[in-house]
């Protein structure tokens, strides 16, 4: 019995241990090395991207965030993003940036990211922003300058603004590159597309409605 009861000891420390360590995990894989700054041209394919030979310091630097970007669109937003994509040092660094400028009524329509759990800090303006969760319970609250909101991982969520003013915030993700899936563009704009009968099941609406939303959404040529 003196044994199984170390034995039982052990498993419930290794159990506390991994639970723990779980708890602790990024969204992305920790890194195995200082740097592995990313090839973005490179044929090979892997869970992230594969490492240049020889880097410096414009890799790891991106001054996109510093102006405000364009919001004469349909919604009214724009997303500059800061993702591995545009800073090629952020390879395997499980952290990534956005900037995010709202037009006065402007909407960063709903979306997900479906690798990074998302924090948002109002530089200025007023927003009304909001998250989903999977009983779909609305969470929302109005925020203004100098206040932060949390988007968790994967969970619908948006933000608009609510005031007569430009609004700005600037966005951090624990993911080189988060991802994002705007719900309305992904089902109606797909390629190829989701057949319409998805569409006007799921929605309850009619092809015509479905047509017209699609031309909508359609990219302008």
């Amino acid at each position: 019995m003196v044994g199984a009861d170390k034995l039982y000891c052990l498993v419930l420390v290794m159990v506390v241990i991994c639970t723990i360590s779980c708890y602790y995990v990024s969204a992305d894989p920790d890194m195995l090395q200082d740097v592995c700054v990313a090839d973005l041209n490179s044929a090979v394919k892997m869970n992230g991207f594969a490492c240049k030979p020889t880097f410096n310091a414009s890799d790891f630097f991106f001054a996109g965030l510093a102006k405000p970007g364009l919001t004469n669109n349909l919604m009214g937003s724009n997303v500059t993003a800061a993702n591995v994509m545009q800073i090629p040092g952020l390879n395997t660094l499980g952290v990534s940036m956005a900037r995010i400028d709202y037009a006065p009524g402007g909407l960063n329509p709903p979306h997900t990211h479906p690798r990074g759990t998302e924090i948002i800090f109002v530089l200025y303006g007023e927003l009304d922003v909001g998250f989903i969760t999977t009983a779909n319970v609305l969470v929302s609250k109005s925020i203004t300058q100098g206040e932060i909101f949390t988007f968790p991982k994967g969970l619908v969520h948006f933000q608009i603004n609510n005031g007569k003013d430009p609004a700005a915030v600037i966005a951090a993700f624990n993911s080189q590159l988060p991802g994002v899936q705007v719900i309305a563009p992904t089902l109606f704009t797909a390629s190829p597309p989701v057949p319409d009968h998805v569409l006007t099941t799921a929605f309850q609406i009619g092809t015509k409605e479905v047509d017209k939303i699609k031309s909508r959404l359609a990219p302008k040529k």
